[in-house]
């Protein structure tokens, strides 16, 4: 109940008021049944603003961290996303993207939409990296479509940093669905999931326009980090 609050009520309006996205290609997410939104990840923004203008409920696996942050601004954090619906992830371990995959199964089991970002985590220049193989393993096993998505202007209101959001306009685009049936029963196969993978990734790129890398982008920031880089550039599409 207090998912469509927020998003009819409360939080959908104000978004849609302050930021006026530009809605493109809406009629590829399916009206019905299970499927994988797969999107770029550039802002904090983004788990707010591609919920609010899709019509059906989409539920994200967030990063556990979301949920146990300390002091008042966590468990308000923490509240917000368990009332929202979504599923924390522990990303440490080996377990963790075993964990991940199995809630993604679930909610697709259910027949509903699910929004993961392949990349793994947020990009800390604008540009757009490498996808991990998950995504690919939750479409062969579950047999669905997967929805490229791409944030456009995000990066631009809140980059890494920056609590609150910049006032302009972005656009959000879906392409059209991917049918991945061809690999059915391969999603243990290392290059049939990285294959899988590498095609998600390049219909996100054709979308956004972003500059590709084809590095994890939390290893290239932990090289950046090591090497004395500090404050990140922003790069400009």
């Amino acid at each position: 109940m207090f998912y469509y609050v927020l998003k009819y009520v409360v939080l959908g309006p104000l978004l849609r008021l302050f930021f006026r996205p530009v809605i493109k290609g809406m009629e590829n997410i399916p009206a019905e049944g299970a499927a994988i939104i797969a999107g770029n990840h550039l802002s904090f923004s983004d788990h707010f603003l591609m919920p609010a203008i899709i019509k059906r409920r989409v539920t994200f696996l967030a990063k556990a961290e979301y949920f146990t942050g300390p002091g008042v601004k966590g468990r308000l954090t923490a509240a917000f996303f368990r009332s929202a619906g979504q599923i924390p992830v522990d990303r440490s371990g080996k377990e963790a993207g075993q964990a991940a995959i199995r809630e993604g199964i679930g909610v697709l089991g259910r027949g509903e939409l699910l929004g993961i970002y392949p990349e793994g985590t947020r990009s800390h220049d604008g540009r757009l990296y490498k996808g991990k193989v998950g995504v690919a393993v939750m479409a062969i096993r579950a047999q669905v479509p997967v929805v490229p998505c791409a944030m456009v202007g995000t990066f631009e209101i809140q980059p890494p940093g920056k609590a609150v959001p910049g006032i302009k306009q972005v656009t959000i685009r879906f392409g059209e669905p991917l049918d991945f049936s061809r690999y059915a029963g391969l999603e243990n196969e290392k290059a049939a999931i990285r294959a899988v993978t590498d095609e998600i990734m390049y219909a996100i790129l054709g979308l956004s326009g972003q500059e590709y890398v084809d590095e994890y982008a939390a290893k290239v920031k932990a090289a950046e980090q090591r090497e004395g880089a500090g404050k990140f550039p922003k790069r400009r599409r």
